[in-house]
């Protein structure tokens, strides 16, 4: 996907290197959806997430909102929907008398469905006015600079998408020139010095090969942020998920895991037996805790805040 994604994290490219190419267009199609589902009820992703929007939104709503006649969303790389449905709820109970739009970019057709499947049964998201875009976030930025009728917005939010564009800098700054006036960009990513970021810049050469060409955690979002004068606010997401399976060769539990955090269909098959003996080790000593006899890995993320 766009992740927002792993992540809609880590696009799988379940379906082989044929594929690269089509996956960078829209990871998360067929089998990649599966194995990214997978990946979100092991994990706890979503709900970590959860936690830290409905505790921080209110409050940001509450500001964004006042005074304004109609509130406009924007959503890159929402994949099936389930944090866009909770946070437009959010909004929608905090302006009910309020016109809200939202504007949603995504890059996989299978997961664009399943979000208009959730909207679709979501009783109190009926007023709202969807938009889809059912394409990769740097095709939306070229369609909206080439009809220069440019829609701007309240809030927008990337949650787990920046690793799939190719220039960050750029990115960040186009989105952000799409704020109107006390708007929010949210961008949600993996944090500076975790388990991921340890995993994808220590074996770099290994894995950012297919989808993800340059990892990116916290510490790039915000030296780009600093380096264009913006402001910001940042928040750590707190969150572990058991990865003990994965260090046992006959659970297919662990190694579906492992394919999916290293981004390959065969995790023992992808890598050399040194490879794969080095991961394991920084898997276990340096991206996890272990505890009561069990491995669990730090996936914190950061929540960052920029304001208009």
């Amino acid at each position: 996907m766009l992740f927002n994604e792993f992540q809609a994290s880590m696009c799988n490219a379940l379906q082989g290197s044929a594929m690269a190419a089509e996956a960078k267009q829209s990871c998360y199609e067929g089998s990649s959806v599966q194995s990214f589902q997978f990946y979100l009820e092991k994990s706890g992703e979503h709900e970590a997430i959860l936690q830290c929007v409905q505790s921080i939104l209110p409050g940001e709503f509450k500001r964004i909102g006042t005074g304004k006649s109609g509130l406009d969303v924007l959503g890159i790389g929402s994949g099936g929907g389930e944090l866009d449905v909770q946070m437009l709820s959010v909004l929608q109970s905090t302006f009910p008398a309020l016109p809200i739009t939202a504007d949603i970019v995504e890059g996989s057709s299978q997961l664009s469905d399943n979000f208009k499947a959730l909207v679709s049964k979501t009783t109190n998201l009926q007023k709202i006015t969807f938009a889809w875009h059912v394409m990769h976030s740097e095709d939306y930025e070229k369609q909206v600079k080439a009809k220069g009728d440019v829609k701007k917005f309240d809030f927008i939010h990337m949650i787990q998408m920046i690793y799939y564009v190719n220039n960050l800098a750029e990115t960040i700054k186009f989105y952000h020139s799409l704020l109107k006036n006390n708007g929010r960009l949210m961008i949600i990513v993996e944090t500076a010095n975790g388990g991921w970021d340890t995993l994808w810049k220590t074996y770099r050469k290994e894995l950012c090969v297919d989808a993800i060409t340059e990892y990116r955690s916290s510490a790039e979002v915000l030296a780009c942020l600093k380096s264009q004068g913006l402001k910001y606010e940042e928040h750590i997401i707190h969150n572990t998920f058991d990865i003990t399976e994965c260090f046992d060769m006959s659970s297919a539990t662990g190694e579906r895991l492992l394919n999916f955090m290293t981004a390959k269909d065969h995790f023992y098959q992808s890598f050399t037996p040194e490879i794969r003996a080095g991961m394991l080790d920084l898997l276990r000593n340096k991206c996890s805790t272990e505890k009561d006899g069990r491995v669990f890995f730090n996936s914190s993320l950061s929540c960052i805040l920029v304001y208009a």
